[in-house]
């Protein structure tokens, strides 16, 4: 119930009168049955975004640590994810990883809408980066389709670290349904879901123009901090 008032009556309208998203290829939702939506990830925003122009509800693996917050902050945040449906998600890798693509399956067998983001993670600098295999692995093993899916102009109203949007036009834009049924019963070969994730990344790529960088964004993204953090050490000595 909170999912649709939210939807309908609160977040919706709102994020709709505010950032006037330009919609295209939203024929290439399917109207009925399981299908992940797997799209860049480029601002917080686009939790909420994506979601509000979609004629179907969809559910999303968030990260854990969005329920896992301190403070008032943290159970406010992890409260709105909860009512709002979303599955938290460990991103340590291993054991944790399949534990997420098991509860996407769960997702899927209700003959619903899960949306992913291949990435992992958001980007930090607006570039596309490669993507994770957990995508590739539930599409074959449920035998659904992939909308791919890109969010565009959203780094600039909302990069990470800024709390409060900036309030501009953003273009969210559907691609094909891309379906892998030639990989039937190869779930477990780390060659065809590293084909399939890519291919779902290419055409991420295609419908949002992003520079690509074949890397994961999380492996950048700790070399930055590990580099920040040699500088400050340096500056202390010094």
């Amino acid at each position: 119930m909170f999912y649709y008032v939210l939807k309908y009556v609160i977040l919706g309208p709102l994020l709709r009168l505010l950032f006037r998203p330009r919609i295209e290829g939203l024929e290439h939702v399917p109207e009925e049955g399981a299908a992940i939506v797997a799209g860049n990830h480029l601002s917080f925003s686009d939790h909420f975004l994506m979601p509000a122009i979609l004629r179907r509800r969809i559910t999303f693996l968030a990260k854990a640590e969005y329920f896992t917050g301190p403070g008032l902050k943290g159970r406010l945040t992890a409260a709105f994810f909860r009512s709002a449906g979303q599955i938290p998600v460990d991103r340590s890798g291993g054991k944790a990883g399949q534990n997420a693509i098991r509860e996407g399956l769960g997702v899927l067998r209700k003959d619903e809408l899960l949306g992913i983001y291949p990435e992992g993670t958001r980007s930090h600098d607006g570039r596309l980066y490669k993507g994770r295999v957990g995508v590739a692995s539930m599409a074959v093993q449920a035998q659904v389709p992939v909308v791919p899916c890109a969010m565009v102009g959203t780094f600039e109203i909302q990069p990470p670290g800024r709390v409060l949007p900036r309030i501009k036009r953003v273009t969210i834009r559907f691609g094909e349904p891309m379906e892998f049924s030639r990989y039937a019963g190869m779930a477990d070969e780390r060659a065809a879901l590293r084909a399939v994730t890519d291919e779902i990344m290419y055409e991420i790529l295609r419908l949002s123009g992003q520079e690509y960088v074949d890397r994961y964004a999380t492996e950048v993204k700790a070399e930055l901090k590990a580099g920040t953090a040699e500088q400050h050490r340096h500056r202390l000595v010094h």
